[in-house]
């Protein structure tokens, strides 16, 4: 297994590890209302992604490489699942245009770890992290 996390997403897990308590939950909320709308191009064209079945919420993930050979990332997950929303923001601003489909496949799998969230989110919240990263790495196998 590879303890591999991109540089920027290490960056927001460090954030995240020196947040204590509530204070770890009120920065994922901030995440969540940073996810970014889907680009006009990709609206209405769920069949394009891929669902995200272990999910509660409805999550949906497209991933592709950009001309550099970087992966981007776009998620839709509803508004009223803020947790799920921070997780997606979290990962998109971590890698997107960071690393290439080799490295994305890489990444540690239990990469959040190292933000805390253990100290205040339930287990099966965190595994819905590490599933959102299973998608990532799927996708960016397509590419390789």
């Amino acid at each position: 297994m590879s303890n591999y996390i991109p540089e920027k997403l290490d960056d927001i897990l460090e954030d995240f590890g020196f947040a204590e308590g509530r204070e770890k939950l009120e920065y994922l909320l901030e995440f969540s209302e940073r996810l970014p709308a889907l680009p006009a191009w990709l609206q209405g064209e769920r069949d394009k992604m891929e669902p995200v079945h272990e999910c509660m919420s409805p999550v949906f993930v497209f991933g592709r490489p950009e001309d550099d050979g970087k992966m981007v990332y776009y998620f839709d997950a509803p508004p009223e699942s803020p947790t799920v929303r921070g997780f997606a923001t979290i990962l998109m601003e971590g890698v997107n245009g960071t690393s290439t489909p080799q490295q994305i496949m890489e990444i540690d799998d239990l990469f959040y770890r190292k933000a805390g969230f253990q100290k205040v989110l339930t287990g099966q919240r965190m595994r819905g992290m590490s599933t959102f990263l299973t998608y990532m790495k799927r996708i960016a196998e397509q590419h390789i």
